[in-house]
């Protein structure tokens, strides 16, 4: 298969099948290829929650402090790390404790908000004119606190969303019960997010596969890359088990085995993989009424339709896809000091994927300086689903060379 490509995209999760998207709908041929199975992997055992309120960066100040506390009780903790001596893994975590600064907050805000608003809005777009059915709900995101100084917290950081135009409300206990009966007497409040959103991602994204090839994309599945080939700052061979490609263009969008794929080139693409869990089960008779974040332990609880599903940790780890059961006990006996259930259905399904986490906590858009045919699409860490629709909008703006949708600079790949 040497035959030119017009465009090659690197990866089908959310990310890549919403570029291959974009870029079908702009016109552009389009092949892509996937090492396992297209809208799999981690794209579809997450929480689904769509939210533009989510505009501060995983590397923020405070976040060192939290670090230690919670390595130092991880029985409890949402977070635990594996130590490496790996260069690149040092390297990656010198530059996150550098941007966990109110500087790199301060450069991230307008730029998460515009890519997470573009993406909501392209969301009901997307989502009504192809007829996608995938649970999608627009209730709100509902974070939940059972302490004091965690809520004091989280309505502080309220206030700070509200000055960038983030809607946000405030509920006591007793207003808390009435918009979800199922909170327990624990929770002393909670802040919903009314523009955010939910959905069920791998309905999403299989539906979303099937419209870009019914666009007239190519998808191959089971096809990992063996190498990239550059030449005169072109990439000019992608070869595979499938064969070589040869195209134009190349979007990769590999998550966090997008430094693997392109280690042969030199190139600096941070990103650090981090693990999270999530357990899924029949959605018990008086399910959740909003999707929800259960403030101190970091879990998601997200209605899907006939399923409930929890999702929680994150681990910094190497490219381990395995699941730890006595993680997804943790995951649920904190899950049940939040929410009052008469009686959990058996989980159907245990899950672990990988999130791909950069150092400031941004995700990497745009093309290489080294090779100007090589666009980057990845380091979205948790907001993958999130943020895909507005990044394949994006991509397709850059490749197509139009005036993009929103200025691309913070993403750039140049900032590394």
């Amino acid at each position: 298969m040497s035959d030119r490509q017009d465009i090659l995209i690197i990866g089908g999760g959310s990310i890549g099948l919403n570029c291959a998207y974009y870029l079908l709908r702009a016109g552009r041929k389009v092949t892509l290829i996937d090492s396992g199975s297209v809208a799999d992997g981690s794209s579809t055992g997450n929480a689904g929650h769509i939210v533009p309120s989510h505009i501060i960066p995983l590397a923020a100040p405070g976040v060192i402090a939290q670090t230690i506390k919670w390595l130092l009780r991880p029985s409890t903790s949402p977070f635990a790390m594996q130590f490496s001596f790996a260069p690149d893994y040092l390297q990656w975590l010198l530059r996150f404790v550098r941007n966990c600064s109110q500087g790199n907050v301060d450069r991230a805000l307008s730029p998460l908000k515009a890519l997470g608003e573009l993406s909501a809005q392209n969301y009901a777009h997307l989502i009504d004119e192809e007829g996608i059915v995938c649970n999608y709900q627009q209730k709100g995101l509902l974070y939940l606190y059972r302490q004091v100084a965690a809520l004091r917290a989280g309505c502080e950081e309220a206030e700070l969303l509200r000055s960038h135009g983030v809607a946000a409300t405030i509920y006591d206990h007793q207003e808390l019960r009435r918009l979800e009966p199922a909170v327990t007497d624990t929770v002393v409040g909670g802040i919903l997010y009314p523009g955010d959103a939910n959905l069920n991602p791998g309905l999403f994204l299989q539906q979303l596969a099937l419209r870009v090839r019914g666009l007239g994309g190519e998808i191959h599945e089971h096809c990992p890359v063996h190498q990239l080939q550059g030449r005169n700052r072109r990439v000019c061979g992608v070869v595979t088990r499938c064969g070589t490609f040869c195209p134009e263009e190349v979007i990769l969008a590999a998550g966090s085995w997008s430094p693997e794929v392109v280690r042969g080139l030199h190139l600096d693409v941070p990103v650090q993989p981090a693990k999270g869990y999530s357990i899924t089960m029949a959605a018990p008779p008086d399910t959740l009424r909003h999707a929800l974040l259960l403030g101190e332990q970091k879990i998601a609880a997200s209605p899907m339709g006939d399923l409930l599903r929890f999702t929680g940790r994150l681990e910094l780890s190497a490219l381990d896809m395995s699941v730890s059961y006595w993680q997804i006990q943790t995951i649920m006996s904190a899950a049940r000091r939040y929410l009052n259930f008469p009686r959990l259905p058996e989980h159907i399904t245990s899950w672990a994927g990988l999130r791909p986490t950069t150092p400031d906590g941004l995700p990497i858009i745009g093309r290489t300086e080294l090779y100007p045919n090589l666009i980057l699409a990845t380091g979205h860490a948790m907001l993958g689903i999130s943020l895909g629709p507005g990044t394949g909008q994006l991509v397709a703006d850059i490749a197509c060379g139009r005036k993009p949708v929103l200025d691309p600079g913070a993403f750039a790949p140049s900032r590394f």
